[in-house]
This record gives structure tokens, C-alpha cells and sequence, in this order.
């Protein structure tokens, strides 16, 4: 294990499952021996309002903290909040975008203008980005919720250790509280790594 930190910033909106793509990232990681922080943070996330989570893995991880120009990866599960945290990629960082958009809370109080187009304004800014729309997949599939299924499939061919290790994570938790839902978790993750390697090529 050598001493690279890999720094994954996971945002969107309450509800889509952000916090919980950002622990499966972390016990992904954990179960590999790496040290692992995390934080996030939620905004009446049960309101539909703004959620961040930073996830960061390494030999030895001091801070849970992602700064500005630091993260590796992006997972964006709605457009305008994936665009707002662009600034926290380094330059060769990979951002991963559900273009589905959410009107957030702090849109219809005015204190933010939601952009016209929010995944072609995080491509001005030189990033490597693959989006689509997720919820739509989620939805096709037959359940609304398997959007953070769908976005850690499609970002895990991408990240510095096995897409299988990943999905062993999601199908586990499911074994252990809705056995039901195994294969259709099974599904949405190949599904959306699938699509992301069709987006690449």
C-alpha cells in the first residue's frame, strides 16, 4: 500500500442517497485495510436540501477534510450541485454527474440562481466528466431508490480498487436487511458500469 490518499467528494440533494453511496465508498475501502474519514454534511436533507459528503482513504488519513483542488472524484447525484462543487477537483479529477435536475430549497428563497445547463458548465472547466441520467435508469429498472446503486456502478471502474469489491459491499447490505432487492441492486450496479463505459468509448 503505498501513501496516496484518494479523495472522493460525494454531493446532491436529500433523499437520492448520497450519505449512503459515501459509507459503502468507505466500508469498500475499509474492508481492504486502508484508513478511512469521512464526513458530510446535510442541509434538511429529509427537505430535499443540499447534501455533501467527503470520503478519504489512504495508508494513513489524518482529516476527514476534502480541500478545494483536492478531490480525485466528483459523484454528483444532481446537476447544479455537481457543478457548485467543481471547484474542489484537482485538475485530472474525475467527475461522474447524474444530469437529472432537482430544484433545491435554496433556489425558490433566492438565494441561489439555478444554472441553465450545469453538466456543459463543468465541462468548460476542463473536467473529465460522464453524465446521464440516472434517476431515468433507476425508475426503468422499476425502483426510484437505485439511483446510488446506479451512480456506484457506473464509478467504479474508476476508482483504485475492484468494482467487485464495491458491489460485494451494496449486495451484502442488502442480503442482511432486504434480500428482495439483491438482484435488482445486482442489476443497477452493472447497469450503470455499463453505461459509464459506454459514455467513455
Amino acid at each position: 500500500m503505498d501513501d496516496k490518499i484518494t479523495n472522493i467528494l460525494v454531493v446532491g440533494i436529500g433523499g437520492l442517497g448520497v450519505m449512503t453511496a459515501a459509507e459503502i465508498l468507505a466500508e469498500a475501502a475499509i474492508s481492504l485495510g486502508f484508513d478511512v474519514k469521512k464526513t458530510e454534511v446535510a442541509g434538511m436533507a429529509q427537505r430535499g436540501g443540499v447534501v455533501s459528503s467527503h470520503v478519504r482513504f489512504g495508508k494513513k488519513v489524518l482529516s476527514p477534510v476534502i480541500t478545494k483542488g483536492t478531490a480525485d472524484f466528483l459523484i454528483g447525484f444532481e446537476a447544479a450541485e455537481s457543478l457548485r462543487w467543481t471547484p474542489y477537483l484537482r485538475p485530472e479529477g474525475v467527475a461522474l454527474v447524474n444530469d437529472m435536475k432537482i430544484v433545491p430549497p435554496i433556489v425558490s428563497v433566492g438565494l441561489y440562481d439555478y444554472p441553465d445547463n450545469p453538466v456543459e458548465e463543468i465541462k468548460k472547466s476542463g473536467q473529465s466528466v460522464t453524465a446521464f441520467d440516472a434517476g431515468a435508469i433507476a425508475t426503468e429498472l422499476g425502483n426510484a431508490k437505485l439511483v446510488n446503486t446506479v451512480m456506484l456502478g457506473a464509478v467504479s471502474e474508476k476508482l483504485p480498487f475492484s468494482a467487485e469489491v464495491l458491489k460485494a459491499c451494496i449486495l451484502d447490505r442488502f442480503r442482511a436487511k432486504k434480500p428482495k432487492l439483491v438482484t435488482l441492486n445486482d442489476t443497477a450496479f452493472e447497469t450503470g458500469r455499463r453505461i459509464a463505459a459506454e459514455k467513455a468509448s
